[in-house]
Order: C-alpha cells, then structure tokens, then sequence
C-alpha cells in the first residue's frame, strides 16, 4: 500500500465487506483471462463468505479451473474537496481479501448459508424461506469462500476539523 498512514486493519476491513451493499468477486477464466463480478456476499465468521448461483455458468467454471479468488469492497465512496488545500479527492473506506472458492455440496450448509444471505437481504422475509427452499435448492448452487489471509483495509476520512483521520484514529 503506497501510502500506510491509511492502511486499517482486519476488523475494519471485514466492516467495510459486511457493510457493503455487494463485493466485487474476481476470478480467472480456465483461459487465464480475469472475470470480475459484483456479488451479494454474506460472512458467516472471520474467514468464510458465502454466495449462491445458478448451477453451471462463468463463475463455476472459474472455481473449477482456478479456485483462487480476490474480493474488494468500497463503502462510503463520497466526492470531496480537500478543506486543507482545496485538491479533489474522495473519501472512502475501503478493503481487498483472498480466498478459496469451492462449491457447497453438503445439503446442510448449503441450506444455512442460503438462511444466512437471505437474513442478510431480506430479514423481513423470513417466512418465506421455507417455502423457497423447497422450491429452488436443488436448482441453486452455493459457493464458499474461505479467506487464505486476514483482509487489509484502507480509508481517507476527514475529522470535523478538516485534518485527515490516519492510522489508529476513530470517528
């Protein structure tokens, strides 16, 4: 990271992956060529992220071919003008992960990480999970992600004062 005063640490950078309304996935292609697509992840604990697909297509090719994967996420994105020097910049935070991707075949989990995603979309919609699980779980396909490494985070905040929010400061 070219400038570490914005650097933030794993726990912050999970925030910014949970928090994100979809994380941007990157595969490689079984030709080597990358393929980048924004997903709907849910994290069940430190390491491992779920999402679910259809059944055959780009994303389970990749995995197949190359299980490697990189996740990036931005939250808080705002245009800003510099209150110290007037530059334009943004204000972001940020975070980038690796893991392992690999299909889901136990019936169990498959079922409670499709229960965890729609508790992470839908929680108003609960009572029908049942109902679309009967319908649709052998028709679905669910992919986890098991982090390889702790994720990295980085922001560029500014205090109500104007002065950049560097390493180790909260808000």
């Amino acid at each position: 990271m070219r400038k570490a005063s914005r650097a933030m640490d794993a726990a912050f950078a999970l925030e910014v992956l949970d928090k994100a309304p979809y994380v941007t996935v990157s595969f490689t292609r079984p030709d080597g060529t990358p393929y980048g697509v924004p997903l709907s992840l849910v994290r069940t604990d430190e390491k491992v992220f779920y999402f679910h697909c259809a059944l055959e297509g780009d994303k389970l090719d990749c995995i197949a071919a190359h299980p490697i994967v990189a996740l990036s996420a931005v939250t808080r994105c705002t245009p800003t003008v510099g209150p110290k020097d007037g530059s334009f910049t943004l204000q972001y935070k940020s975070a980038m992960a690796v893991g392992k991707a690999e299909i889901v075949n136990d019936r169990e989990e498959k079922i409670e990480a499709l229960r965890a995603i729609c508790l992470r979309f839908l929680p108003n919609h609960m009572d029908a999970f049942d109902d679309a699980i009967a319908r649709s779980l052998e028709r679905t396909a669910v992919v986890k992600i098991t982090l390889i490494a702790p994720p990295t985070g980085k922001r560029k905040q500014y205090d109500k004062q104007g002065e950049e929010m560097k390493w180790g400061r909260t808000e």
